[in-house]
């Protein structure tokens, strides 16, 4: 059987150029952009954690909790998921995507990212075909960057999980950025900046049970509990939130 030509060709490409892991800077082969102890080390998110935010909780406890943050929030999701927690390698990488444009590692992270399907949560969503919807960015930022992160990310986390890739969301205000704002200005700050597109209004008419919503970190989870708000409005039951990295 002939080997599909996509594989012959990045065999071709190692043998020109040899790939280095990223983060070690040892030998790889398969177009593969970290090596599987690299993979292996960055540090997962477990148990426990809060059942809302999916913020990490150091030390013992038993049953569902929410964080500090969470007890007093109601959020337009029904909860958010991060595959890695915070790690200042798995924070260059998406650094990397994000602003120098090295859109190759959506991939690695995209098959990190496909980790956090492994909670029995979203198996409703997995069984249920539950598009992945990534958090768009304005169309003045996008055309700068010339990608969106969170759709190459949802793109690559697609193949993994199984589940459709779906551009559902528009975003009609350039928001200032939100690093240096509080969680109300945040808020402030994102009010009415994104509205149901032509495709999620056409999708939701079919299939109404729920969403991911794909994102690269999650901190305040403003942005996407804005993104939620919008897609529940517009007629999805259900919101999940899925990011590479809890913030």
């Amino acid at each position: 059987m002939l080997e599909p030509l996509h594989q012959l060709g990045s065999r071709l490409l190692d043998l020109l150029y040899p790939p280095l892991c990223e983060l070690c800077g040892d030998g790889l082969g398969n177009g593969r952009a970290l090596c599987g102890a690299c993979m292996e080390d960055l540090p997962r998110l477990q148990m426990p954690f809060c059942k809302s935010c999916g913020e990490a909780f150091e030390g013992e406890i038993e049953g569902d909790f929410a964080c500090p943050n969470c007890a007093t929030l109601e959020f337009s999701f029904e909860f958010a998921r991060s595959a890695l927690v915070r790690d200042p390698r798995t924070l260059d990488l998406i650094h990397r995507l994000k602003y120098g444009r090295e859109v190759y590692l959506a991939t690695e992270l995209g098959r990190l990212g496909a980790e956090a399907f492994d909670d029995p949560r979203l198996a409703p969503a997995l069984l249920g075909k539950w598009p992945l919807i990534p958090v768009p960015l304005h169309r003045k930022r996008q055309q700068a960057r010339h990608f969106n992160q969170a759709q190459e990310l949802a793109r690559a986390i697609s193949k993994h999980v199984d589940l459709p890739l779906l551009n559902a969301l528009l975003r009609h205000r350039s928001t200032e950025t939100q690093t240096l704002l509080s969680r109300r200005q945040r808020l402030e700050n994102l009010r009415g900046a994104f509205s149901l597109g032509k495709q999620g209004r056409s999708w939701v008419k079919k299939f109404p049970a729920g969403a991911i919503l794909i994102d690269d970190v999650l901190t305040t989870g403003s942005t996407v509990d804005e993104c939620a708000k919008t897609l529940r409005l517009g007629g999805f039951q259900k919101v999940i939130v899925v990011t590479i990295m809890r913030g």
